[in-house]
């Protein structure tokens, strides 16, 4: 796929987007929506063409996972009722996004267990901040990926009194879950 300087693309395995400012041979440097640059390899990049939501409007739904997720939030209205921290519940969730570029300045000389780690440690400590302030629900952003990140907060998520779905996928897609913390919630 060949990138023109301007053109608005997407990194194919995360959820940033951007405008391409540089086109080298073997590296296509974005700017995101924030105004971050970031190199990429040009097989990382799509171009968009159309918004998601225009293309959504003309066609039929066919992935599986996609299919399953819009069939679990409209299976939502049977999640138990439970006492949340803050009996005002229309507030909207906390959100922490644990995507690594969110996370740290650089990964130059971190591999895959120690961004792991970096994010799960900032995973306890937003989950912690909510139980403590009485933040009843809290939205994890963690992309889709290889499921890695995902089933690890599971097992952070194991270790409190909370409940935990994926988070609505008209707002955060299939890449993120929220956690409802119960009224009398207690770190481990």
């Amino acid at each position: 796929m060949t990138f023109k300087i301007g053109d608005n693309v997407a990194v194919l395995d995360d959820i940033i987007k951007g405008k391409v400012i540089k086109v080298f041979t073997n590296k296509i440097v974005i700017e995101t929506e924030d105004g971050f640059p970031f190199d990429f390899l040009p097989k990382e990049l799509v171009v968009i063409k159309e918004s998601q939501r225009e293309l959504s409007k003309f066609s039929d739904i066919s992935n599986e996972s996609l299919l399953e997720k819009i069939n679990h939030t409209s299976s939502k209205k049977n999640i138990p009722k439970f006492k949340t921290a803050n009996l005002n519940d229309k507030r909207p969730p906390m959100e922490v996004d644990l995507h690594i570029h969110h996370l740290t300045k650089s990964t130059r000389g971190m591999d895959n267990y120690d961004m792991l780690n970096l994010q799960i440690n900032e995973a306890k400590f937003k989950l912690e901040f909510a139980i403590k302030n009485k933040i009843s629900k809290v939205v994890f952003i963690h992309g889709v990926g290889q499921g890695v990140l995902k089933t690890e907060l599971a097992y952070l998520f194991n270790n409190y009194h909370v409940k935990w779905y994926e988070a609505s996928f008209q707002k955060y897609g299939l890449g993120a879950t929220e956690v409802y913390i119960y009224k009398n919630a207690k770190g481990s």
